[in-house]
């Protein structure tokens, strides 16, 4: 038993004649482990990403209602009539009439 942990942590494993396996096997895992790492570093970029994303659209959200507040705002009568005021024109005293057009 102790013969066999010597000739492992001496790297006899590494140059004795059936060698050749154990070298293929050390280069596959080794390749494994560079994949997995190129796996888990595109995952990270990827949630880094969706997070980024997401962010952006909470400030867009934000934006945008902003936005249609102050438009709401714009568009009321008040706002609209004081504007117009400025212009020297005012409310109407008569309500508005429908034109009906007849066509034969």
């Amino acid at each position: 038993m102790s013969n066999g942990i010597g000739n492992i942590l001496k790297g006899k494993f590494l140059v004795s004649e059936g060698a050749f396996t154990n070298w293929a096997f050390i280069v596959f895992c080794a390749l494994l482990a560079i994949i997995m790492i190129a796996s888990s570093h595109s995952a990270e970029r990827k949630v880094y990403r969706v997070a980024e994303l997401n962010q952006q659209l909470k400030e867009l959200r934000s934006e945008f209602v902003d936005t249609r507040k102050t438009v709401m705002q714009q568009k009321m009568e008040s706002n609209v009539a004081r504007k117009m005021k400025q212009r020297s024109i005012g409310l109407s005293d008569k309500p508005p009439y429908k034109i009906l057009v007849k066509t034969k």
